[in-house]
């Protein structure tokens, strides 16, 4: 009973955020929830450009099919870095809710935030991973809950990995993710890049990535609790047990969603350190809008700013 209350609550909330997100309707009041509609919003909270580290624009002279593609667009990552190739990525740019979106959430007991935005915190990791290339050459690398995958497209394009595996549980994101991996395939030299259908809680279906991966990326994994102990029994069943493995998460503290996550990883026997000043540009930036940047009016630390977390056995 108290597995069917539960799984019920994450669900009735993930419609709240994913009806707000996709149709700008104010949310109804969930009171046996304990969720007021300004939880709500600052559970959403996203940016149009967010850190703006790594600049993108849309590449408005390519012809959309009038299908359901004319609903997408494509966007051109310009790396900060000398010689670095561009990326480009198709993301989902209208604000109309799809039925079946819905239902497939439901279907693999997945959220759907994937599909919503461009998280600021991924852009936030990607540029952390190209800042710290040294600490994925010649690694085997996997992204959990990737969204369309700029992470681990740009840890594929710049650092030299042996393997970068990009992983979501939700279909349609990962049809999403193979569509950008195959339009950036030059990009990634020797490495080998491939997308992946991953549930956390179901382990028993990938016994061949068991002990598989040097290094985890994740960012803003953590606000679902009904999902924390999957997550951080999939990082120890990931995560190499010989030699030096680790995961980096880059998360926002969302209320206790991130102090509890952290409570779960201890349970499950793994070590974590927090850091809060882990990159120069991105905390100048932070600052910035903490101190009155209005290129984001709605900037709150809490549900904003990623914290470093790096994940040991």
């Amino acid at each position: 009973m108290e597995s069917s209350r539960t799984t019920a609550k994450a669900s009735s909330l993930r419609w709240q955020i994913l009806r707000q997100a996709l149709l700008r309707r104010p949310p109804p009041q969930i009171p046996e929830e304990g969720q007021s509609e300004t939880s709500i919003k600052r559970i959403s909270r996203k940016a149009t450009r967010g850190f703006n580290l790594i600049p993108c624009h849309v590449l408005e002279n390519d012809v959309v099919e009038e299908t359901k593609r004319s609903r997408e667009a494509r966007l051109c990552y310009t790396l900060p870095l000398d010689e670095a190739p561009p990326l480009f990525l198709t993301q989902r740019v209208d604000e109309r809710a799809d039925l079946n979106d819905f239902e497939i959430c439901n279907r693999y007991n997945v959220d759907n935030t994937g599909l919503v935005c461009h998280w600021p915190s991924e852009e936030v990791l990607a540029y952390f991973c190209l800042s710290h290339a040294e600490m994925f050459r010649s690694k085997r690398v996997i992204e959990l809950g990737s969204g369309y995958g700029l992470a681990g497209l740009v840890t594929a394009a710049i650092t030299e990995a042996v393997e970068v595996v990009i992983s979501d549980g939700n279909p349609q994101v990962v049809d999403y993710i193979q569509r950008n991996i195959d339009a950036n395939s030059g990009a990634f030299g020797a490495t080998r890049v491939s997308s992946m259908t991953l549930h956390w809680d179901q382990e028993e279906e990938i016994s061949n990535f068991s002990n598989a991966f040097d290094v985890i990326i994740a960012s803003d994994c953590t606000f679902f609790k009904e999902f924390h102990n999957g997550l951080a029994r999939i990082i120890r069943f990931l995560l190499k047990k010989v030699g030096s493995s680790e995961a980096i998460f880059l998360s926002p503290k969302r209320g206790n969603s991130l102090d509890k996550f952290l409570e779960t990883i201890k349970q499950n026997g793994l070590c974590f350190s927090v850091t809060e000043n882990y990159n120069a540009e991105v905390w100048k930036r932070h600052q910035a809008f903490m101190h009155g940047n209005d290129s984001w009016p709605s900037y709150d630390k809490d549900h904003c700013y990623p914290l470093l977390v790096r994940i040991t056995i």
